[in-house]
């Protein structure tokens, strides 16, 4: 997928305005560098969807300031942390 469709998809859904800074910021971080992704956080970016999580990827891959990362680890992160996600709101609340 090309970097302008990726744009729009992101754009066009206003994900990074519906997540919010600090979370964009938390799952960038947790892929791209080290980090972790908070449990409301992992609810947002869960809602916005699979489409937005790897457009949001793929973006940042094809940007040459991230020329040097190894995209075979960044996409197996990228799917470690939407899984971590999915597992999260899918497992029962201690709570309930």
């Amino acid at each position: 997928m090309a970097t302008k469709e990726n744009g729009y998809i992101i754009k066009e859904n206003n994900c990074e305005t519906k997540m919010g800074l600090p979370c964009v910021l938390e799952a960038f971080t947790t892929i791209f560098k080290t980090g972790s992704i908070s449990n409301k956080c992992y609810g947002k970016l869960v809602v916005l969807g699979k489409v937005f999580h790897s457009a949001l990827v793929k973006r940042t891959l094809e940007n040459p300031l991230f020329k040097d990362l190894n995209p075979v680890i960044i996409i197996a992160k990228s799917i470690q942390t939407w899984n971590n996600c999915l597992a999260l709101i899918d497992s029962p609340s201690p709570f309930a």
